[in-house]
């Protein structure tokens, strides 16, 4: 008898994991743009915790090359769980991917930060 009420609570948890995949299979995401601002950053910088993971981003303004100090003015700070890094880290990776399919590598080794000429 034991091993029946095992089977059905197993049976119940697979119940719920497919109505909740089908739940979700079924939602419509209704993007809400009205509050959201466009910035551009030539400088990312990622720091995190075991809870967070930070994503700075800014402008370097320097223009001369060989200066002993450089200001980078930091514009936008996003926070998000690990979770939603990873899933932005597969986003990013899948775009990249597809843009130097089309306009060839990105080599961010060379000089002058990787800027394509």
């Amino acid at each position: 008898m034991a091993t029946k009420g095992a089977d059905t609570a197993a049976e119940n948890k697979a119940d719920v994991r497919t109505d909740a995949r089908a739940a979700l299979e079924g939602t419509r995401i209704k993007w809400d743009d009205t509050s959201m601002k466009s910035s551009y950053a030539n400088v990312c910088n990622v720091t995190s915790t075991r809870e967070e993971v930070v994503l700075l981003f800014g402008m370097n303004q320097a223009w001369n090359r060989g200066q002993k100090e450089v200001t980078i003015h930091l514009t936008d700070r996003i926070v998000v769980s690990p979770y939603a890094a990873k899933r932005l880290s597969m986003l990013l990776q899948g775009v990249v991917s597809e843009y130097e399919k089309r306009f060839g590598t990105l080599n961010i080794d060379m000089p002058g930060g990787g800027d394509r000429k």
